[in-house]
């Protein structure tokens, strides 16, 4: 069966106040430290159970957990933080109702997580961004295998695609067994970037699965169609249900829009090709985006 979640943000829950994403500014983190990112973090993981719950209860069988629910994270361990108790106790909670309600809990991490990158000083801190994420889940009890994933891109080329993905796996093997054991990487939208095709030496490599954009293909597509595109990523994962990206062009609704920016629904049918695939759809009206999907379009 294939199943359609969507991203960080409940834009239903959210006019109740109900949101993972409290953050602040690094002037404020420098002013009130710790102790603000702590009381931040509690609110956002008590929110994370209640969105978790909403999920449940309409059907959402898939979500992606915001990066940002511990603020400034970096900067400090997390068992350092004051709430560190109340926080992982609540962790551990969220991720027993997600393993009750066969609810899938997938991460993303922002673009400035760079394993490719020559310079030391951003890999390291790559290196930190991706064991917090390790960590959070392994605090939530998930599995440690890219049912829940940690999913990055390589995000750069430095002139020579193929030392960039030597470097890759290079600080691949840095990353604590939180972290590996949950890494994909996913394929990129512009040509000279990183297509499907060009990830499979990453995959061959160090045998971390490609998560599959629907979207991003189809401004670089390595000279695979789609359909073969997807079926080559759906061949990395394994015993364990693929992963894939949906999103269609802002241009639908917006004709001075940039391409590659995302919709805020969608308009056409979503092609599995027969694959069973959970479908993390990337539109911004989030949640809306999908049940105005599925009133349009039948589900496979």
């Amino acid at each position: 069966m294939t199943n359609l979640g969507y991203a960080c943000i409940n834009m239903t829950l959210r006019k109740n106040k109900i949101t993972t994403n409290r953050s602040m500014i690094k002037r404020t983190f420098l002013k009130e430290g710790i102790t603000r990112s702590s009381d931040l973090a509690l609110q956002n993981t008590r929110d994370l159970i209640e969105i978790i719950k909403w999920n449940h209860q309409n059907g959402f069988n898939l979500f992606r957990m915001t990066s940002d629910l511990v603020p400034w994270a970096s900067e400090f361990k997390l068992s350092d933080m004051p709430d560190y108790r109340k926080i992982s106790t609540l962790l551990k909670g969220a991720g027993n109702l997600a393993e009750k309600y066969g609810q899938r809990i997938t991460s993303h991490p922002g673009p400035f997580n760079v394993l490719v990158s020559p310079n030391e000083r951003v890999v390291n801190n790559t290196l930190r961004d991706l064991t917090i994420h390790g960590e959070i889940f392994d605090l939530m009890g998930l599995s440690r295998t890219p049912y829940n994933k940690i999913n990055i891109h390589c995000n750069g080329v430095y002139g020579d695609k193929m030392s960039a993905m030597d470097r890759f796996c290079k600080n691949f093997e840095k990353l604590p067994e939180s972290v590996q054991t949950r890494l994909t990487v996913e394929n990129d939208d512009k040509a000279s970037m990183y297509s499907v095709k060009d990830l499979m030496y990453i995959h061959e490599r160090i045998g971390i699965p490609i998560v599959f954009d629907y979207h991003h293909h189809t401004f670089n597509t390595g000279g695979l169609s789609e359909q073969e595109a997807l079926e080559l990523a759906m061949s990395t994962w394994g015993d364990i249900k693929p992963v894939v990206h949906y999103s269609e062009s802002k241009t639908l609704e917006d004709e001075t829009a940039r391409a590659q920016a995302h919709s805020d629904y969608l308009y056409s049918e979503i092609k599995t090709y027969g694959h069973d695939l959970d479908i993390v759809v990337e539109a911004k009206a989030k949640e809306l985006t999908v049940l105005n999907y599925l009133s349009n379009f039948s589900r496979h």
